[in-house]
């Protein structure tokens, strides 16, 4: 038995990557997450999807306290997010995040982009940091434009460098908002497919995409958002073949039907 399939069952903390409790959230006077209980499991892949303004982003933005929640508790590896984030950065030590935009330093090459965290929150050796950022980017296949910058890049390439300087903090969790979204169509499938390799890994992903053949292929669960709520949970063939809601049926058939 997987130990994603254990943790969904209820067992200890231990076997949980995550765990939310009871979230809910407000901007001002309006509620985007509403009675979120989620556990994800080690090792097991989620895929979020859903109307815009449903909640995905704002809920993924929470597991690291990039927002902040008004009720409820949140886990991590066994270790609860304090109320107002005091321990966060402990946290986001084991917990990586790819954005829709790529969020890297101009300034910056691509392999110094991938060096500097390790340097000022790892205090890596330049040697270690440098050793490790082209093994990632090795790893997604972009290792020979290490000394270019950004701007130099495709969108593309850009994405798939910060999906390496994320590596580069050996994280346990990897955390992806939309990250095909802010592509062009050609350049979508280089990014997946990184996803993809990462997902063969092992490693727990949660995903927020409309890409569905990504969640056919990788998710262990696909879970349908709407309204700040979650609406179904399912394993992809019950979640594409045979959803049990009508807003997930409608959700489908509008994304399916594009």
């Amino acid at each position: 038995m997987k130990k994603g399939e254990l943790a969904m069952n209820g067992t200890s903390i231990s076997e949980k990557a995550i765990s939310m409790s009871g979230v809910n959230k407000w901007y001002g006077h309006l509620q985007v997450l509403k009675g979120i209980n989620l556990e994800v499991g080690r090792g097991e892949h989620i895929v979020l999807c859903g109307p815009s303004g449903s909640g995905k982003s704002t809920l993924i933005r929470c597991i690291n306290h990039l927002e902040e929640i008004q009720e409820g508790s949140i886990a991590v590896n066994g270790t609860t997010l304090s109320q107002k984030g005091s321990n966060a950065d402990h946290i986001r030590r084991d917990v990586g995040m790819v954005f829709q935009q790529f969020n890297l330093f101009p300034h910056l090459t691509v392999l110094q982009n991938c060096m500097l965290a390790q340097r000022r929150v790892r205090k890596t050796s330049v040697a270690e940091a440098k050793g490790k950022a082209m093994r990632h980017l090795e790893r997604v296949h972009i290792a020979e434009q290490a000394q270019k910058y950004p701007a130099q890049l495709s969108g593309g390439q850009q994405q798939r460098v910060a999906i390496a300087r994320a590596l580069c903090m050996d994280p346990q969790i990897m955390l992806f908002d939309e990250p095909t979204s802010a592509l062009d169509p050609e350049m979508v499938k280089e990014v997946l497919d990184t996803m993809i390799s990462l997902a063969d890994d092992g490693i727990t992903m949660i995903c927020v995409t409309h890409e569905m053949g990504f969640a056919r292929a990788v998710a262990h669960r696909v879970i349908f958002m709407d309204r700040g709520e979650i609406i179904e949970s399912a394993k992809p063939d019950v979640f594409f073949s045979n959803p049990s809601h009508e807003r997930t049926k409608t959700f489908l058939s509008q994304i399916l039907n594009h």
